[in-house]
């Protein structure tokens, strides 16, 4: 009697690797970022900057704060405070502001220019904050999507820097530090709750500012204006943040941050559709040369 040989081939299970969900859920914040500059033009035609910043915060701390609370989520440990300190000043507080400003003189293509040179400045803060030390090929593509993000931007702004540059570089600056500490507390904590204690955080503020924005700056509700502010605070500001964190932190701060490469050629073909600004021809050649980059940052190990 021969014995016969049971063992059956094992069944190849669909399993989606954490990279690519990682990947996934950075790049829908992505999206959700490249409505933001469009959003915030709509916004101005109803609100001046300093209220439409605090009303967008406090919109989304309602947001925030009512999945907190329906969660029963506890209070972060005391360590976690200082950091979310950091993502509240960066994110939800400095870039918003800052940008709004810049966007009272300045066009959405222009200040695309921010977002395009955002990628390099948060791998270069996160390699900083963290340790990480990326290998010269990812730097030498992260650099080149840069070169050709800001060469296209600056195009289509005529090639001279407007009086909002001041805004849109300091801009770069604290929200580049928000994604880097928010990167990084996203895992310690889940990332909807990283963005939602940094926007109850500023809660207080937010309502503040919206107090002395309304009493100040004039108001002329439009549907563009309540569309442009509904979207900043729910899209951008919470679940724009809240997928973008989720990302960042299943395959790292630098290399999530160079898809945001993408993220002004998305703006500027929303600032046609939604704004009716005018887009250069060159737009298809330097999407191309945008991706080839993503791709080449997202195959360095």
């Amino acid at each position: 009697m021969t014995a016969q040989n049971s063992a059956t081939l094992p069944k190849a299970i669909a399993v989606k690797s954490p990279v690519g969900r990682g990947t996934t859920l950075a790049s829908l914040g992505v999206l959700a970022f490249s409505l933001t500059f469009p959003a915030t033009a709509w916004g101005l035609e109803s609100f001046g900057p300093w209220s439409l910043v605090a009303l967008r915060s406090v919109l989304a701390a309602v947001i925030a704060g009512a999945f907190l609370l329906a969660r029963r989520v506890p209070l972060p440990a005391r360590e976690h405070w200082a950091g979310l300190a950091v993502v509240a000043a960066g994110v939800v507080v400095g870039f918003p502001l800052l940008t709004t400003l810049a966007l009272t003189t300045s066009t959405t293509s222009h200040a695309a220019v921010v977002v395009g040179l955002l990628p390099l400045t948060t791998a270069a803060l996160s390699a900083l904050r963290t340790g990480a030390r990326p290998p010269r090929a990812f730097w030498v593509a992260a650099v080149a999507g840069a070169v050709v993000v800001l060469g296209f931007t600056l195009a289509q702004s005529g090639g001279s820097l407007s009086a909002g540059d001041a805004y849109l570089f300091a801009a770069l600056l604290v929200c580049a530090a928000g994604y880097t500490e928010g990167g990084r507390l996203a895992r310690l904590l889940p990332g909807w709750q990283v963005v939602g204690w940094a926007l109850v955080l500023c809660l207080p503020l937010s309502l503040a500012g919206s107090a002395l924005g309304l009493a100040y700056e004039p108001v002329h509700l439009t549907g563009h204006g309540l569309a442009g502010l509904i979207w900043a605070a729910a899209g951008s500001t919470f679940l724009g943040l809240y997928v973008w964190y989720r990302g960042m932190a299943e395959i790292g701060a630098p290399r999530a941050s160079q898809l945001q490469l993408a993220q002004p050629l998305l703006t500027l073909v929303w600032s046609v559709a939604l704004l009716g600004e005018h887009l250069s021809p060159a737009a298809p050649a330097a999407a191309c040369a945008v991706l080839v980059c993503i791709a080449v940052t997202q195959r360095v190990k």
